[in-house]
Protein backbone atom coordinates (compact mmCIF):
# COMPACT_ATOMS: atom_id res chain seq x y z
CA UNK A 1 0.00 0.00 0.00
CA UNK A 2 0.98 3.66 -0.16
CA UNK A 3 0.50 6.70 2.02
CA UNK A 4 -2.88 8.28 1.36
CA UNK A 5 -3.37 11.89 0.32
CA UNK A 6 -7.13 11.81 0.83
CA UNK A 7 -8.39 14.34 3.41
CA UNK A 8 -10.75 11.63 4.68
CA UNK A 9 -7.85 9.34 5.67
CA UNK A 10 -6.83 9.69 9.33
CA UNK A 11 -3.67 11.71 9.92
CA UNK A 12 -1.13 9.84 12.03
CA UNK A 13 1.71 11.87 13.51
CA UNK A 14 4.81 9.78 14.27
CA UNK A 15 7.37 11.18 16.68
CA UNK A 16 10.94 10.12 15.87
CA UNK A 17 10.25 8.67 12.44
CA UNK A 18 13.95 7.97 11.80
CA UNK A 19 14.29 5.92 15.00
CA UNK A 20 13.81 2.19 15.47
CA UNK A 21 10.30 2.50 16.86
CA UNK A 22 9.02 5.43 14.81
CA UNK A 23 10.37 3.98 11.58
CA UNK A 24 8.77 0.63 12.35
CA UNK A 25 5.43 2.34 12.99
CA UNK A 26 5.63 4.18 9.68
CA UNK A 27 6.48 1.01 7.77
CA UNK A 28 3.67 -0.99 9.40
CA UNK A 29 1.08 1.66 8.54
CA UNK A 30 2.36 1.99 4.97
CA UNK A 31 1.96 -1.80 4.65
CA UNK A 32 -1.62 -1.67 5.97
CA UNK A 33 -4.59 -2.11 3.67
CA UNK A 34 -6.21 0.82 5.47
CA UNK A 35 -5.50 4.36 4.26
CA UNK A 36 -3.45 6.73 6.42
CA UNK A 37 -1.93 10.13 5.97
CA UNK A 38 1.43 10.12 7.72
CA UNK A 39 3.39 12.99 9.22
CA UNK A 40 6.83 12.15 10.52
CA UNK A 41 8.56 14.32 13.10
CA UNK A 42 12.33 14.53 13.32
CA UNK A 43 14.91 17.16 14.13
CA UNK A 44 16.66 16.90 10.76
CA UNK A 45 14.40 16.29 7.77
CA UNK A 46 17.40 16.28 5.41
CA UNK A 47 18.77 13.01 6.79
CA UNK A 48 18.68 10.13 4.28
CA UNK A 49 16.53 8.07 6.65
CA UNK A 50 13.95 10.86 6.75
CA UNK A 51 14.06 11.46 3.01
CA UNK A 52 13.41 7.76 2.40
CA UNK A 53 10.01 8.22 4.07
CA UNK A 54 9.38 11.45 2.18
CA UNK A 55 9.84 9.48 -1.04
CA UNK A 56 7.01 7.20 0.12
CA UNK A 57 4.64 10.11 0.62
CA UNK A 58 5.23 10.87 4.30
CA UNK A 59 5.01 14.55 5.24
CA UNK A 60 8.13 15.52 7.19
CA UNK A 61 8.19 18.18 9.89
CA UNK A 62 11.31 19.38 11.67
CA UNK A 63 10.63 19.93 15.36
CA UNK A 64 12.47 19.69 18.66
CA UNK A 65 10.46 17.86 21.32
CA UNK A 66 11.83 19.94 24.15
CA UNK A 67 10.64 22.03 27.05
CA UNK A 68 10.27 25.60 25.84
CA UNK A 69 9.02 24.52 22.42
CA UNK A 70 5.47 23.67 23.46
CA UNK A 71 3.99 25.76 20.65
CA UNK A 72 6.18 24.05 18.07
CA UNK A 73 5.08 20.62 19.26
CA UNK A 74 1.41 21.62 19.24
CA UNK A 75 1.80 22.90 15.68
CA UNK A 76 3.46 19.63 14.64
CA UNK A 77 0.50 17.71 16.12
CA UNK A 78 -2.14 19.92 14.47
CA UNK A 79 -4.93 18.03 12.73
CA UNK A 80 -3.82 14.62 13.99
CA UNK A 81 -6.35 11.92 14.77
CA UNK A 82 -3.58 9.63 16.02
CA UNK A 83 -0.25 10.51 17.62
CA UNK A 84 2.54 8.01 18.27
CA UNK A 85 4.94 9.33 20.91
CA UNK A 86 8.30 7.99 22.07
CA UNK A 87 11.28 9.34 24.00
CA UNK A 88 14.96 8.41 23.94
CA UNK A 89 16.41 8.32 27.44
CA UNK A 90 19.92 7.48 26.25
CA UNK A 91 20.22 10.90 24.59
CA UNK A 92 20.36 12.70 27.93
CA UNK A 93 20.20 10.15 30.82
CA UNK A 94 17.88 12.40 32.80
CA UNK A 95 14.66 11.13 34.38
CA UNK A 96 13.51 14.71 34.85
CA UNK A 97 13.95 15.53 31.17
CA UNK A 98 12.37 12.24 30.10
CA UNK A 99 9.28 12.95 32.19
CA UNK A 100 9.10 16.60 31.12
CA UNK A 101 9.30 15.79 27.42
CA UNK A 102 6.81 12.95 27.73
CA UNK A 103 4.35 15.18 29.56
CA UNK A 104 4.91 17.90 26.96
CA UNK A 105 3.77 15.55 24.20
CA UNK A 106 0.77 14.35 26.21
CA UNK A 107 -0.32 17.90 26.96
CA UNK A 108 0.21 19.03 23.37
CA UNK A 109 -1.88 16.13 22.07
CA UNK A 110 -4.59 16.81 24.66
CA UNK A 111 -4.99 20.30 23.21
CA UNK A 112 -5.68 18.99 19.68
CA UNK A 113 -9.46 18.82 19.07
CA UNK A 114 -9.09 16.22 16.31
CA UNK A 115 -7.28 13.69 18.52
CA UNK A 116 -8.83 10.22 18.75
CA UNK A 117 -5.86 8.15 19.95
CA UNK A 118 -2.54 8.89 21.64
CA UNK A 119 -0.17 5.93 21.51
CA UNK A 120 2.59 6.08 24.10
CA UNK A 121 5.68 3.89 23.99
CA UNK A 122 5.89 3.15 27.70
CA UNK A 123 7.62 0.86 30.15
CA UNK A 124 6.68 -0.47 33.57
CA UNK A 125 7.87 1.05 36.85
CA UNK A 126 10.05 -1.48 38.63
CA UNK A 127 9.78 0.69 41.73
CA UNK A 128 6.01 0.14 41.75
CA UNK A 129 6.16 -3.53 40.76
CA UNK A 130 8.59 -4.34 43.58
CA UNK A 131 7.19 -1.94 46.22
CA UNK A 132 10.40 0.06 46.10
CA UNK A 133 12.88 -2.82 46.28
CA UNK A 134 14.12 -2.07 42.75
CA UNK A 135 14.12 1.70 42.79
CA UNK A 136 16.99 2.91 40.64
CA UNK A 137 15.89 2.07 37.09
CA UNK A 138 15.14 5.64 36.02
CA UNK A 139 14.49 4.97 32.35
CA UNK A 140 11.70 2.52 33.17
CA UNK A 141 10.23 4.52 36.04
CA UNK A 142 10.27 7.81 34.08
CA UNK A 143 8.23 6.39 31.21
CA UNK A 144 5.75 4.99 33.72
CA UNK A 145 5.45 8.46 35.26
CA UNK A 146 4.41 9.84 31.87
CA UNK A 147 1.81 7.08 31.57
CA UNK A 148 0.41 8.08 34.96
CA UNK A 149 0.21 11.70 33.84
CA UNK A 150 -1.66 10.77 30.66
CA UNK A 151 -4.10 8.63 32.66
CA UNK A 152 -4.78 11.56 34.98
CA UNK A 153 -6.26 13.66 32.16
CA UNK A 154 -10.04 13.12 31.94
CA UNK A 155 -11.17 11.44 28.70
CA UNK A 156 -7.66 11.43 27.25
CA UNK A 157 -7.60 8.67 24.57
CA UNK A 158 -4.47 6.86 25.71
CA UNK A 159 -3.24 3.56 24.32
CA UNK A 160 -0.01 2.20 25.80
CA UNK A 161 2.17 0.09 23.50
CA UNK A 162 5.11 -1.09 25.56
CA UNK A 163 8.34 -1.87 23.76
CA UNK A 164 9.89 -5.22 24.54
CA UNK A 165 13.58 -6.01 24.87
CA UNK A 166 15.51 -5.05 21.75
CA UNK A 167 17.24 -8.00 20.08
CA UNK A 168 20.10 -5.62 19.30
CA UNK A 169 20.70 -5.20 23.05
CA UNK A 170 22.21 -8.69 23.18
CA UNK A 171 24.97 -7.57 20.84
CA UNK A 172 25.36 -4.25 22.65
CA UNK A 173 26.15 -6.34 25.75
CA UNK A 174 28.99 -8.24 24.07
CA UNK A 175 31.90 -5.92 25.08
CA UNK A 176 31.24 -6.41 28.79
CA UNK A 177 29.37 -9.75 28.86
CA UNK A 178 31.22 -12.14 26.51
CA UNK A 179 34.47 -13.65 27.77
CA UNK A 180 36.67 -16.62 26.73
CA UNK A 181 36.31 -19.48 29.21
CA UNK A 182 39.90 -20.69 28.82
CA UNK A 183 38.96 -23.92 27.05
CA UNK A 184 37.99 -22.67 23.61
CA UNK A 185 34.49 -21.60 24.54
CA UNK A 186 32.84 -18.48 25.92
CA UNK A 187 30.68 -17.33 28.79
CA UNK A 188 28.06 -14.62 28.47
CA UNK A 189 27.56 -12.99 31.87
CA UNK A 190 24.90 -10.58 33.11
CA UNK A 191 23.65 -10.01 36.67
CA UNK A 192 20.54 -12.17 36.64
CA UNK A 193 19.57 -15.83 36.57
CA UNK A 194 19.64 -17.77 33.33
CA UNK A 195 15.97 -18.65 33.80
CA UNK A 196 14.94 -14.97 33.83
CA UNK A 197 12.99 -14.06 30.70
CA UNK A 198 12.58 -10.94 28.59
CA UNK A 199 10.02 -10.22 25.83
CA UNK A 200 12.65 -10.05 23.10
CA UNK A 201 11.86 -8.84 19.59
CA UNK A 202 13.31 -7.31 16.42
CA UNK A 203 12.26 -3.75 17.18
CA UNK A 204 12.80 -2.08 13.82
CA UNK A 205 11.11 -4.96 11.99
CA UNK A 206 8.19 -5.67 14.32
CA UNK A 207 7.34 -2.94 16.84
CA UNK A 208 5.09 -1.20 14.32
CA UNK A 209 2.91 -4.31 14.11
CA UNK A 210 1.85 -3.79 17.72
CA UNK A 211 1.10 -0.11 17.16
CA UNK A 212 -0.90 -1.00 14.06
CA UNK A 213 -2.91 -3.47 16.17
CA UNK A 214 -3.58 -0.76 18.75
CA UNK A 215 -4.97 1.43 15.98
CA UNK A 216 -6.89 -1.09 13.89
CA UNK A 217 -8.21 -3.83 16.17
CA UNK A 218 -11.47 -3.17 18.02
CA UNK A 219 -10.27 -4.83 21.24
CA UNK A 220 -7.55 -2.20 21.57
CA UNK A 221 -7.73 1.55 20.95
CA UNK A 222 -8.24 4.11 23.73
CA UNK A 223 -7.87 2.65 27.21
CA UNK A 224 -5.93 -0.39 26.04
CA UNK A 225 -2.43 -1.71 26.56
CA UNK A 226 -0.39 -3.72 24.07
CA UNK A 227 2.75 -5.54 25.21
CA UNK A 228 5.26 -6.43 22.52
CA UNK A 229 7.79 -9.23 22.18
CA UNK A 230 7.99 -12.95 22.92
CA UNK A 231 9.40 -14.19 26.23
CA UNK A 232 12.65 -16.11 26.11
CA UNK A 233 15.08 -16.95 28.91
CA UNK A 234 18.68 -15.77 28.93
CA UNK A 235 19.77 -19.41 28.94
CA UNK A 236 17.87 -19.94 25.69
CA UNK A 237 19.05 -16.66 24.16
CA UNK A 238 22.63 -17.82 24.54
CA UNK A 239 21.85 -21.40 23.47
CA UNK A 240 20.52 -20.02 20.18
CA UNK A 241 23.68 -17.94 19.74
CA UNK A 242 25.73 -21.10 20.21
CA UNK A 243 23.57 -23.05 17.77
CA UNK A 244 23.82 -20.42 15.03
CA UNK A 245 27.55 -19.83 15.40
CA UNK A 246 28.68 -23.37 16.17
CA UNK A 247 30.64 -21.99 19.12
CA UNK A 248 30.47 -23.16 22.71
CA UNK A 249 28.75 -20.29 24.54
CA UNK A 250 26.96 -20.61 27.87
CA UNK A 251 25.15 -18.13 30.06
CA UNK A 252 26.83 -17.51 33.42
CA UNK A 253 25.17 -15.18 35.95
CA UNK A 254 27.42 -12.47 37.36
CA UNK A 255 27.03 -10.49 40.55
CA UNK A 256 25.87 -6.88 40.60
CA UNK A 257 29.32 -5.61 41.70
CA UNK A 258 31.01 -7.63 38.93
CA UNK A 259 28.62 -6.22 36.35
CA UNK A 260 28.91 -2.62 37.48
CA UNK A 261 32.71 -2.88 37.48
CA UNK A 262 32.86 -3.84 33.79
CA UNK A 263 29.90 -1.87 32.40
CA UNK A 264 31.59 0.71 30.14
CA UNK A 265 29.20 3.66 30.49
CA UNK A 266 29.49 4.49 34.18
CA UNK A 267 26.68 7.10 34.34
CA UNK A 268 24.19 4.32 33.54
CA UNK A 269 25.86 1.37 35.30
CA UNK A 270 23.68 1.53 38.40
CA UNK A 271 20.48 2.03 36.36
CA UNK A 272 21.20 -0.89 34.06
CA UNK A 273 22.14 -3.04 37.02
CA UNK A 274 18.78 -2.21 38.58
CA UNK A 275 17.09 -3.03 35.28
CA UNK A 276 18.47 -6.58 35.42
CA UNK A 277 17.39 -6.83 39.05
CA UNK A 278 13.90 -5.89 37.88
CA UNK A 279 13.89 -8.58 35.20
CA UNK A 280 14.95 -11.14 37.77
CA UNK A 281 12.64 -10.11 40.61
CA UNK A 282 9.35 -9.21 38.93
CA UNK A 283 9.74 -9.65 35.17
CA UNK A 284 9.87 -7.12 32.34
CA UNK A 285 6.12 -6.53 32.36
CA UNK A 286 5.45 -7.77 35.87
CA UNK A 287 2.51 -10.21 35.84
CA UNK A 288 1.08 -8.91 32.55
CA UNK A 289 1.10 -11.31 29.56
CA UNK A 290 2.48 -10.26 26.20
CA UNK A 291 0.02 -9.58 23.40
CA UNK A 292 -0.59 -12.68 21.29
CA UNK A 293 1.32 -12.57 17.99
CA UNK A 294 -1.77 -14.15 16.40
CA UNK A 295 -3.44 -10.74 16.63
CA UNK A 296 -0.81 -9.04 14.49
CA UNK A 297 -0.91 -8.36 10.76
CA UNK A 298 1.99 -10.76 10.28
CA UNK A 299 4.10 -13.01 12.48
CA UNK A 300 6.93 -11.21 14.29
CA UNK A 301 10.40 -12.70 14.18
CA UNK A 302 11.59 -14.96 16.96
CA UNK A 303 15.11 -14.58 18.33
CA UNK A 304 16.27 -17.54 16.25
CA UNK A 305 14.67 -16.11 13.12
CA UNK A 306 16.35 -12.78 13.81
CA UNK A 307 19.72 -14.54 14.03
CA UNK A 308 19.04 -16.55 10.89
CA UNK A 309 18.24 -13.35 8.98
CA UNK A 310 21.57 -11.88 10.11
CA UNK A 311 23.39 -15.08 9.13
CA UNK A 312 26.23 -16.92 10.84
CA UNK A 313 29.03 -14.65 9.61
CA UNK A 314 27.28 -11.46 10.69
CA UNK A 315 26.47 -12.92 14.10
CA UNK A 316 30.11 -13.95 14.58
CA UNK A 317 31.20 -10.47 13.52
CA UNK A 318 28.87 -8.84 16.05
CA UNK A 319 30.14 -11.17 18.74
CA UNK A 320 33.72 -10.37 17.80
CA UNK A 321 34.74 -14.03 17.63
Amino acid sequence: MTVSTSPSAPLVVIVGITGNQGGSVATALIESDKPYRLRGLTRDVSRPAAQAYAAKGVELVSVAISVGNEDGVKKAFEGAEIVFAVTNFEEHISAEREIAEGKLMVDAAASIPTLKLFIWSALESFAELTSGQVAGCAFFDAKAAVTAHAKSIPNFPLSVVQAGYYATNIFKSVPFALRPDGSGGYTFSLPLSGSATVPLFDTAHDYGLYVRAAIELPQFGAGSEVLSGTHISYDDIIKELAAVTGKKIVFKPSTQPEFRAVFPFKPMADMVGEMFRGYDSCGYYGPKPVTSPDLLARKPRTWREYLDVLGKEEVLKRLGI
